[in-house]
């Protein structure tokens, strides 16, 4: 299956307006009732995905001035294909001059048998915002992961802020330079927002980035606690 949706949005002036709602099964784009200058909008799987073959591609356009809240709803299992086919999944970000965009999807499964490339791409102007958190789950509950390569390419004007590939399910997740034998892998990243020293606790981190912006980084057994390491993390 090969999906392509879009979703812009711009500052009217007052508020940020949805000048582009375009879903394709499975990625749904459901646009919340707000009460506020933002727009908040929901992501969905409307269909099982992303199973091997799969490529699905989501484009996120923040104008000047615009304020976008994109988020999940439901954790998303990646599966394996019927003939040991890949999936691809990609977020294709771009924030302009004095926008702001928040991308918060639910947790990634990576489920036995699959292999799948999840890649996310901004490109931020200097005075843009962007808050995006990926959790990335070995598993299902007593079951062996398959694996996942993960890829973040984001550039702050023509500065790159952030390019890291991290690769999960296979024997090295033991090892404690890689997962220490935890099932769950948690990053957020802030750029635009205030700059955080460098700090660190028993199973998480924060560091700050040389182009600007903080990446924190948390490791656990299970999603929720995943969760408040970041939290302890000031993410």
């Amino acid at each position: 299956m090969k999906a392509h949706a879009r979703l812009t949005a711009c500052f009217d002036g007052s508020r940020t307006v949805l000048r582009e709602l375009r879903s394709m099964a499975p990625l749904t784009l459901f646009p919340r009732r707000r009460s506020g200058p933002s727009a908040v909008v929901h992501l969905v799987n409307s269909a099982t995905s992303p199973l091997g073959g799969d490529d699905l591609l989501l484009s996120i356009h923040v104008g000047p001035g615009a304020t976008l809240r994109l988020s999940g709803v439901a954790a998303t299992l990646a599966l394996p294909g019927l003939h040991g086919e890949g999936s691809l999944s990609t977020v294709d970000v771009v924030v302009e001059e004095g926008g702001s965009l928040e991308y918060l999807p639910e947790p990634t499964v990576i489920t036995a048998r699959a292999r799948h490339t999840a890649v996310f791409r901004a490109a931020l102007a200097p005075g843009a915002y962007l808050h995006t958190r990926e959790v990335l789950v070995l598993g299902r509950a007593g079951e062996s992961p398959g694996v996942l390569s993960s890829t973040q390419h984001v550039t702050r004007g023509p500065v790159p802020v952030l390019r890291q590939t991290v690769s999960v399910g296979s024997a090295l997740d033991g090892s404690l330079a890689v997962l220490a034998g935890r099932r769950v892998l948690a990053t957020d990243l802030v750029v635009g927002g205030p700059e955080l020293p460098a700090a660190s606790g028993e199973w998480w981190s924060r560091s700050p980035l040389a182009a600007g912006g903080t990446l924190a980084t948390s490791l656990a057994p299970d999603a929720v606690t995943a969760m408040k390491g970041l939290a302890e993390a000031g993410a």
